[in-house]
């Protein structure tokens, strides 16, 4: 089923952790498998979840780019997003080990923003975020610098490798101040559903570990099989489908 703008603005609601959570419910893929690791960070944590479908670029500012404008590669990324089903994230493969200098900016992220983009994420280092936070715009990379060096992209829409996980052009990613997941697409439409059945239930579970009171063994036992029972109903009836 196509991912509806309904789809998205329900996704955005849900923390990534819970996305994940969920994802691991249909068994479509490993649990360890399909998250960046924790290089990469949202610089802005307090921002809702980013939703968004990936524009994919290898970045390199070590060296001048060869007979072209540092910043050539913008305007073809910007072109991508008209083919997205729904907004860009912008994903930056920085080739540079280690980073020579920012992948991104204030004016870029005001660009990309212009256009409609959900956020960025890099492999590599960002600046201008005291700039860019009250713009509201999601950026997630492995640290700060100050300066630009020969910034410029290159191989736009080919496969990249961001905080050890492989995004192709028009993934599904979801991030949040937890770190960034990819979501597959023949789940999505289910997600947000299946999500907040798992957020009832994992809800009850700790509102009853943090209720007053001396608790038994015994009793955890009961709250936690009573979550377990409500997620295996789940599996199977995903699964069934």
């Amino acid at each position: 089923m196509p991912i509806t703008a309904e789809t998205l603005a329900a996704l955005s609601n849900i923390d990534t952790p819970t996305i994940c959570n969920a994802i691991e419910l249909f068994h479509v893929r490993p649990c360890n498998q399909g998250y960046m690791d924790a290089r990469i960070r949202s610089h802005f944590p307090d921002l809702p979840p980013m939703v968004g479908f990936a524009v994919t670029s290898a970045f390199r500012s070590a060296s001048p780019p060869e007979g072209a404008d540092v910043y050539g590669g913008i305007d073809r990324q910007v072109e991508l997003f008209a083919s997205l089903p729904g907004p860009a994230v912008v994903v930056f493969q920085d080739l540079d080990d280690p980073s020579a200098a920012a992948t991104f900016g204030d004016g870029m992220c005001s660009m990309y923003q212009a256009f409609g983009a959900a956020g960025l994420i890099s492999s590599g280092v960002g600046r201008d975020l005291e700039q860019i936070r009250p713009m509201r715009f999601p950026v997630f990379s492995s640290g700060a610098m100050c300066a630009h060096g020969y910034c410029h992209t290159l191989y736009i829409g080919s496969p990249v490798r961001v905080g050890g996980l492989v995004v192709r052009q028009g993934d599904l990613l979801h991030g949040d101040g937890n770190g960034v997941t990819n979501i597959p697409p023949e789940i999505a439409t289910e997600l947000p559903q299946v999500a907040g059945e798992f957020l009832v239930a994992e809800r009850r579970l700790i509102t009853f570990m943090q209720s007053p009171g001396k608790k038994t063994i015994a009793q955890c036992a009961d709250a936690r099989q009573e979550f377990k029972s409500v997620c295996d109903k789940i599996v199977a009836r995903v699964r069934r489908k």
